[in-house]
């Protein structure tokens, strides 16, 4: 890398505010204390964040309290050209926002540049959305009076973000909050402050008034979040993360009955019918796998491939994935980045290590990359996994692809269908009639019928069973941050 190039990094680092954000106050953490931000392809610390405590979750609910009156007598209109603008500096500033994404969670520039992009996209979404927000006005059945449904702010949200898209989980949670008239508490993942640190000065140089949005980064969720969700003033939650910490945070939201949204992990299916175009079914599978590294909860996670296909599948996956270029997100060339930490690395390893051992076949990778520093897993495609393999029933996060035969429809579902997750499915046909099935059979939110990527934010996104509650995104979306008000009028 040249000294050019080193300089850029450090530069676009060095502009972020390494402050926590309350009441339109860039501050420090009480205390002092401070936590590394770690650079994943090498292993080294990029910088220092605030490690906020429960003193700063005070302050902060004070002030998302304070402002939320206010906000919510705000025009939609003037709330919409906020998201308006924001939309516009995401877009201007997409190449330094990318670099800092690249350097703070790994994933290739290429593809944090994509999802800068895609973040923004949420923030003109909601930006049209703000002017949408209806009622309804209509005479009681019995002709006694009227019926008058309001739409208002549910109030102050606290907004928990994951570390694997840290931008655009960003924008899908503060764009409907925004529009919506509600104020907020942002805690992002330790591990990718420095996105949403850069997002919220974004938000504030757009026009959003103090208090609205409030960012509290720190090692120590539980200290920050518990206080916050037992302060009556808070009335929504929204979380995106693991099942584990949803269900814990789901029940200490049943305290002050919180309004929650939760988007939670993913077991997806990848089902491969025999009459698929393989050429579709092979670059579908690799955009569902290899996005993010395989660091995504949409990640195909399980690959059910008809046996008269299985073994041309098999050999072009390997052959598309095996060549793929593993290193440093921000060299050029790179398509795969490392995972987020050693544990994130560990963990994949101990999964694939478990498949092999029970008669799985590595076609292509299967170790970890131990020639370089930082958390590398190379593209790794197994076949002949056994049914008990544990990354058939656990989400791998990693560039995994496990493929597993039948022989018909039915067996497909029912092994497609066969977990407690429920968020996206994946489905290669060229029969409609045999597409349709799939769709209204399989258990999940979300279906990509010859299509490797579901995500826009002109659609809902979330999904059923232990995957999570409520939808994120689409025309849907900012109900989440809305109540409903009935008006009974003797008129």
């Amino acid at each position: 890398m040249s000294d050019m190039d080193v300089k850029r990094e450090q530069l676009v680092v060095e502009r972020v505010p390494k402050r926590l954000l309350i009441g339109g106050k860039w501050r420090p953490a009480s205390g002092g204390r401070e936590y590394e931000v770690e650079d994943p392809s090498t292993g080294r610390a990029l910088c220092a964040v605030p490690d906020a405590g429960a003193e700063d979750a005070a302050v902060a609910m004070d002030a998302a309290a304070g402002a939320a009156a206010e906000w919510a007598a705000t025009a939609p209109r003037e709330r919409g050209e906020i998201l308006r603008a924001a939309y516009e500096l995401l877009v201007e500033r997409q190449d330094d926002l990318a670099l800092l994404m690249t350097l703070e969670m790994g994933k290739p520039v290429a593809e944090s540049r994509g999802e800068i992009l895609y973040a923004a996209e949420f923030f003109r979404w909601f930006a049209e959305e703000a002017v949408r927000i209806d009622g309804g006005w209509k005479t009681a059945p019995d002709g006694n009076g009227r019926i008058w449904i309001m739409r208002q702010p549910v109030g102050p949200a606290l907004l928990i973000t994951p570390w694997n898209f840290p931008t655009a989980m960003g924008t899908r949670k503060i764009g409907p909050a925004v529009a919506a008239g509600c104020t907020m508490i942002v805690k992002p993942a330790h591990q990718t402050p420095l996105s949403m640190l850069a997002l919220a000065e974004i938000m504030g140089q757009a026009g959003l008034p103090d208090g609205v949005l409030n960012v509290l980064t720190t090692t120590r969720p539980g200290e920050v979040c518990g206080p916050l969700l037992r302060d009556g003033r808070l009335r929504k939650l929204s979380f995106t993360g693991s099942t584990q910490v949803g269900r814990a945070l789901i029940e200490q939201s049943a305290a002050n009955v919180l309004r929650t949204s939760m988007e939670l992990g993913g077991n997806a299916p990848l089902i491969v019918c025999e009459d698929a175009d393989l050429d579709k079914a092979v670059e579908g599978a690799a955009i569902a796998k290899m996005r993010n590294v395989g660091e995504a909860c949409t990640s195909a996670n399980r690959m059910y491939v008809h046996a008269s296909l299985a073994d041309a599948f098999t050999v072009r996956l390997a052959e598309k994935l095996g060549p793929m270029v593993v290193g440093r997100g921000s060299e050029p060339g790179v398509q795969v980045g490392p995972l987020i930490d050693a544990a994130g690395r560990d963990k994949v390893d101990d999964l694939v290590r478990d498949a092999v051992a029970g008669g799985a076949r590595a076609v292509v990778g299967g170790a970890p990359l131990a020639d370089r520093p930082g958390y590398f897993y190379p593209p790794t495609v197994l076949a002949e996994v056994p049914p008990d393999a544990r990354l058939l029933k656990e989400e791998i996060f990693g560039p995994v692809a496990p493929i597993v035969t039948f022989e018909h429809d039915d067996q497909a579902i029912a092994m497609a269908n066969d977990t407690v997750f429920g968020l996206v499915s994946y489905v290669f046909t060229e029969n409609l009639r045999r597409a349709v099935r799939y769709a209204e059979s399989l258990e999940s939110g979300m279906v990509g019928l010859n299509k490797g990527m579901v995500s826009t934010p002109a659609a809902p996104f979330g999904g059923v069973k232990q995957s999570g509650l409520g939808r994120e995104g689409g025309g849907v979306g900012i109900e989440e941050y809305l109540e409903v008000k009935y008006v009974a009028l003797d008129i």
